[in-house]
């Protein structure tokens, strides 16, 4: 276990270290932290080791020269191949202060890259009393309802709502299961469930590294595969960037930007009705949700975003997990750039 400020120093020191300026590498490596503090594994520090080698080989632009063009309420962002949390962050920002003028805000994103959790950016919307909704699309995952092989990406759709106790975070993937779920288990050299992926012959497998040769099998059967392209339509149809099969992956051998989409949303409540009225109804609701009768052997009705929640106090008490495999891989990379190992 390391402290969440230990995590977050060495983070930034590896950034920095492969050519991130001081103040974007800040940026990223926060929003690395917060979603390892919430229990999102997949999309934290795990994901750090790709991010570096993509920097170190020229895939990924260290120091871009992120451009916004403004008509009204919508923003269109050229993320300049930059990181995608950093990208992503300017964004949804954008689209927040567009939402402060005109009551909501509306920004695309081409030439980015991935961007983690969705959720990190709906949050910031949460944080400002407004609505967040965000799109991203990825690397083919997930095939068209009847066929086998991967067309769409695993493309999440995520809101955020202000509530007085936490954000309530509604955050999920088109598919059965974020890829970055399997990839963490191929990684472990572990099984997944049945009923998450099949192999590149269409059939079903638990062998992760198999399913990533293969397809991840959409959320619901046909509602997944629509949800799918319904989000590679507002992330990389309508932003100009890749979509589809066109979406680079960031763990092959390529050196091509990956060319990713994303937009965001930000509705500012106060435009709409009284923000208290708004907080109290939110609270009314959850209440509500909270006192349903549970099903048997349930002991608690959870409300989306609160076991997040729970995870960050408990993190931020307890230390953040770094599975051995993970620690190795950072530290091999703290010694090739010379920075001081996290230990």
């Amino acid at each position: 276990m390391f402290s969440d400020q230990a995590v977050n120093d060495f983070c930034q020191r590896l950034l920095e270290a492969s050519g991130v300026p001081a103040t974007d590498a800040g940026i990223v490596s926060s929003i690395l932290v917060d979603t390892s503090l919430e229990g999102i594994d997949t999309h934290g520090i795990s994901r750090l080791p790709v991010y570096l080698k993509c920097l170190l080989k020229g895939r990924i632009n260290p120091k871009p020269k992120i451009q916004e063009t403004i008509d009204a309420a919508v923003a269109r962002v050229d993320g300049d191949n930059g990181l995608g949390q950093l990208v992503a962050y300017r964004a949804m920002n954008s689209a927040i202060d567009l939402a402060k003028i005109y009551g909501i805000g509306f920004a695309t994103v081409k030439n980015s890259n991935h961007f983690g959790a969705a959720s990190t950016y709906c949050k910031l919307a949460a944080a400002q009393q407004m609505i967040g909704q965000a799109y991203t699309n990825s690397p083919s995952g997930i095939p068209p309802w009847g066929g086998r092989a991967p067309y769409f990406g695993t493309n999440p759709i995520s809101y955020g709502f202000p509530h007085a106790e936490y954000p309530v975070v509604v955050d999920m993937s088109s598919s059965t299961v974020a890829r970055g779920n399997i990839i963490l288990a191929a990684k472990n050299g572990e099984e997944i469930p049945e009923g998450w992926a099949m192999d590149k012959d269409g059939k079903a497998t638990t062998n992760a590294k198999a399913a990533l040769e293969g397809a991840v099998l959409p959320i619901g059967g046909a509602k997944g595969y629509t949800l799918a392209l319904a989000a590679e339509v507002m992330a990389g149809i309508i932003s100009g960037s890749a979509y589809g099969s066109h979406v680079g992956w960031i763990y092959d051998e390529g050196r091509e930007p990956v060319n990713i989409g994303h937009s965001f949303l930000a509705i500012n409540i106060a435009k709409l009705m009284p923000v208290e009225e708004f907080s109290q109804r939110m609270g009314d609701m959850i209440r509500e949700v909270k006192a349903i009768p549970k099903a048997e052997g349930i002991t608690e009705i959870r409300i989306p975003g609160e076991r997040r929640q729970a995870n960050a106090e408990q993190r931020k008490q307890d230390g953040i997990p770094v599975a051995e495999g993970l620690l190795q891989e950072l530290n091999m990379l703290a010694e090739k750039l010379a920075i001081p190992i996290l230990k």
